[in-house]
């Protein structure tokens, strides 16, 4: 039986050189990045958020602005899957409806289980809402069967505005925000590290200089300053564009000098110099030959720094000097969460802080992951 296994071991060791042998450099990449399940589990949450962001009007039960003055701090609301009923059972999703009640005495309101049932139904018709402000729709991931019937997965806040909506809408904001600024520190990044690199000499000196203040500057002080000059009566997308510049301050100088160390070791490379010999132009030795080798490296940079600009956004408009109300954002959630009231009467306040974690950590597993795939030789 030895005999025979021998060869066809042979055969199989044989195909795994060859189809590795054969792979390009993404291919390589790619097999290196899914032996990382932390990784590949960080790829799935990333991609969840943004999807979320892109159909956060679809996947809110209603609009996130709607005020229920009998919902104030309402409860959050658990959905159940199975309906079990004396005739049997069956598959319908339901929440539980809660009654509001205010004690005589001390004038709190609590809200207690009526014992009847809010049934939904997927892919049901809701509130109105215009998809990226281009069509109207009302289709929703999820709606009540009796249009009149409320219900709060997360709960609502102090005047009663339904949280997960507003979460949902919030994932929008907070995870393009840190996508936007990356596009920045990238193009300021590639840009400034890579003249400085490849030219040398005064212009080395002068970005390095640069580079060496902007590092020297206090982050958040300078963040706060710079958010706090911004006029309260600016639109909402005049807002966003300015934290996100603001965020995108000292993003790039990092990834600036790593794209300068590499273009110093490489410009004197034997495929820098052929290229330079066989007449290519300056633009084309850098865009064609020079760059592609840093690739792997500059996404693996970028993947961690995407989680400091979510964390820079939600720390300013936690503390009032970022976005401002009626924009929503994870940390323009969170500043419902900041007085003692909320804290005892309305936990699920912090869920918006639930979905930072998450995000932040999904961010950081997935950069740890293409950080180790970058170099699929040395696995």
């Amino acid at each position: 039986m030895s005999e025979t296994a021998g060869p066809e071991l042979t055969v199989d060791i044989g195909q795994h050189r060859d189809r590795y042998d054969i792979a390009s450099q993404w291919q390589l990449t790619w097999w290196a990045f899914k032996k990382h399940h932390l990784a590949m589990i960080g790829l799935w949450v990333i991609g969840l958020m943004y999807l979320i962001s892109l159909v956060c009007e679809f996947t809110a039960p209603e609009d996130p602005f709607i005020q229920h003055r009998r919902a104030v701090f309402h409860p959050p609301q658990m959905i159940h899957f199975i309906d079990v009923r004396e005739d049997g059972w069956s598959f319908h999703p339901y929440v539980e409806k809660m009654t509001r009640k205010r004690d005589p005495k001390t004038l709190a309101i609590t809200y207690t289980p009526s014992g009847e049932n809010i049934y939904l139904k997927f892919f049901g018709k809701g509130t109105p809402y215009k998809f990226w402000g281009l069509w109207e729709a009302d289709v929703h991931l999820f709606a009540t069967e009796n249009p009149r019937d409320k219900f709060f997965l997360f709960g609502a806040d102090r005047l009663g505005r339904d949280m997960f909506s507003r979460v949902m809408y919030g994932t929008r904001i907070s995870m393009s925000i840190g996508l936007v600024g990356v596009v920045i520190s990238l193009i300021l990044g590639i840009s400034l590290g890579g003249v400085s690199g490849y030219y040398g000499g005064r212009i080395d000196a002068l970005i390095q200089r640069l580079i060496e203040f902007v590092l020297s500057l206090p982050t958040i002080p300078i963040w706060l300053a710079l958010a706090a000059a911004l006029p309260a009566s600016w639109p909402i997308y005049q807002q966003y564009f300015v934290i996100t510049l603001i965020v995108s301050l000292v993003g790039w100088t990092e990834l600036g000098r790593v794209v300068r160390g590499r273009f110093l070791a490489m410009k004197n490379e034997d495929f820098v110099v052929a290229a330079r010999l066989d007449g290519a132009s300056e633009a084309r030795i850098i865009g064609r030959h020079m760059l592609p080798s840093l690739t792997s490296h500059i996404i693996a940079s970028l993947t961690l720094a995407i989680p400091l600009m979510i964390l820079a956004e939600t720390g300013l408009s936690f503390l009032g000097l970022g976005l401002q109300p009626p924009a929503i954002s994870w940390g323009v959630l969170l500043k419902e969460a900041q007085n003692i009231r909320s804290i005892s009467q309305a936990p699920w306040l912090f869920i918006p802080g639930g979905f930072v974690v998450i995000a932040v950590l999904a961010f950081n597993f997935l950069g740890d992951g293409m950080r180790d795939a970058a170099d699929p030789y040395g696995n």
